[in-house]
């Protein structure tokens, strides 16, 4: 399924790690607190429990949202927005 993750997190470190873990899970960075990628059910919940982990839940917001890849395809992008090739259910391999 996509997810779109998005936070907002005040501590400088736990942000970092925050998009180290989003990134590690293979999700797209989008903007600096926003990251799109298609995980399974267990691979979300396992992001979710070390997002968790990371965030002072008095202070700080996360947001984890499922999105179709229909309404991924119906999306309205503006500007120097990313492209939406770059994100799909199919597995990558690239060579250098």
């Amino acid at each position: 399924m996509l997810i779109w993750v998005l936070y907002d997190i005040e501590n400088d470190r736990s942000r970092t790690k925050a998009a180290k873990v989003c990134k590690q899970a293979g999700l797209y960075r989008v903007q600096f607190s926003c990251f799109l990628g298609t995980l399974t059910p267990a691979a979300k919940s396992a992001l979710s429990l070390q997002l968790e982990e990371l965030i002072n839940e008095e202070k700080d917001k996360v947001y984890i949202f499922p999105m179709s890849q229909d309404e991924l395809r119906n999306t309205v992008l503006l500007g120097q927005a990313f492209d939406k090739g770059l994100v799909n259910d199919q597995i990558r391999a690239l060579f250098l």
